[in-house]
């Protein structure tokens, strides 16, 4: 039951952080003080008629908040920091992402990635600077999760779509498609560096790191799953955080349903047979590299 309660908690902060809420902004409306909402957010949950009230103060279900069934995550701050607390207890990480894991990218792109963000901000979006502080608090999360996922070494297997890579390369890394042209070269020869910093890592295959290349297209809905010792979880995300990043629309989803589970890793299973790893994986990148090479080579003529 400690488990449980510990992991309405962390949904609990994870819902907390998406509407923008402060500690004390829930304790003002529950009546209680901000070191209670703390240990709430650990797990110290006595009475449903708490989760009752939070949960109608969040506008979240409460079955949502319990874990009961599925977890709808309609904000990308809430379903990162849920995604990282599922790292934090995880044992292996195994997903298929588009273009690749954001664990897996180099702190340069972490760094390319908040100018794609703010570029990608419509003309419509009626205070710009809000939208640019809800972009580093993601960010700013982002790269906690990836120090964390660091310090422990979490093991991680992925799957990479060749077409993936290929979009990746071609159209660099954008946020808009109206940049100059200059400023476009240059955003695809980032896009290269990482691809081939992928490849490195592929040929050289680090302790607790598996990549597989899959030729094609591996299915569009991008899923991560989280073994754990208690149980498993699967997320399904509409954010991108690779070309045309998007983390300002969409649903995510969370489940530890066993069956979902099982469906996911059975895909990934399928997917990993016919996958190319190490040299042959690095080769067919490095393919990838020199066939995109060449288009921009035309396309400068």
């Amino acid at each position: 039951m400690s488990i449980q309660f510990e992991e309405i908690g962390r949904r609990l902060r994870a819902y907390r952080m998406g509407k923008n809420l402060s500690a004390d902004d829930i304790a003002a409306h529950l009546g209680i003080s901000r070191a209670a909402v703390y240990r709430l957010e650990k797990g110290e949950i006595v009475k449903i008629q708490i989760l009752e009230s939070i949960s109608k103060f969040l506008d979240v279900s409460l079955p949502s908040l319990l874990g009961v069934g599925v977890e709808y995550y309609s904000n990308a701050l809430s379903f990162f920091e849920r995604m990282r607390q599922l790292e934090e207890k995880s044992l292996h990480l195994l997903g298929n992402f588009s273009p690749v894991s954001s664990l897996l990218l180099s702190p340069d792109y972490m760094v390319a990635l908040r100018v794609m963000l703010i570029e990608a901000i419509s003309d419509t979006v009626a205070d710009r600077e809000k939208a640019i502080a809800a972009i580093d608090k993601i960010l700013d999360l982002l790269n906690e999760r990836r120090e964390s996922a660091m310090r422990r070494r979490v093991p991680i297997v992925s799957i990479v779509g060749s077409q993936d890579i290929e979009r990746f390369l071609l159209l660099g890394l954008v946020g808009r498609f109206d940049l100059p042209a200059a400023v476009v070269a240059e955003r695809r020869a980032a896009a290269r560096k990482e691809i081939e910093r992928l490849c490195a890592t592929i040929e050289h295959q680090p302790i607790g790191t598996q990549i597989g290349i899959v030729e094609g297209q591996p299915p569009s809905q991008t899923f991560q799953i989280y073994e754990r010792e208690q149980d498993s979880a699967v997320t399904l995300s509409p954010y991108r955080l690779g070309d045309q990043p998007n983390v300002s629309s969409g649903i995510a989803i969370v489940t530890t349903a066993p069956e979902a589970v099982r469906h996911f890793k059975e895909t990934l299973d399928a997917q990993w047979a016919g996958a190319k790893k190490g040299a042959e994986g690095a080769a067919m990148l490095r393919r990838i590299l020199d066939r995109t090479a060449a288009v921009d080579a035309g396309s400068g003529d």
